[in-house]
């Protein structure tokens, strides 16, 4: 299970990183150096790095919003899909109810 960190953390470990990027050259550079010392994975925090300069525009790649709203609709997708699988279920057993030839 992921290790969730609070917002205020994560929020002063990116501005932190991003802040610093020119020194380092890097996403991955700057991670490494600043997250053991912020106390976040040096992965972790690349990944907070190189979403929020999506989310500014200054990378290219999905913002925030968009993936929240790529989930949103997975999730309703597959709960469409399984009440689409419960409706095909109860009306392939309400046809063999209702069959004549059945009985």
């Amino acid at each position: 299970m992921p290790k969730r960190y609070p917002t205020e953390q994560r929020e002063r470990a990116t501005r932190m990183a991003l802040d610093r990027l020119e020194e380092y050259g890097s996403a991955w550079a700057a991670a490494q150096a600043l997250g053991p010392k912020l106390g976040v994975g040096p992965e972790t925090l690349r990944k907070w790095v190189v979403q929020a300069q999506a989310d500014d525009g200054s990378r290219p790649g999905p913002t925030s919003e968009e993936l929240a709203e790529i989930k949103r609709l997975k999730k309703e997708n597959a709960d469409l899909r399984e009440a689409n699988e419960i409706l095909k279920a109860a009306s392939i057993f309400f046809a063999r109810e209702l069959d004549p030839r059945h009985r």
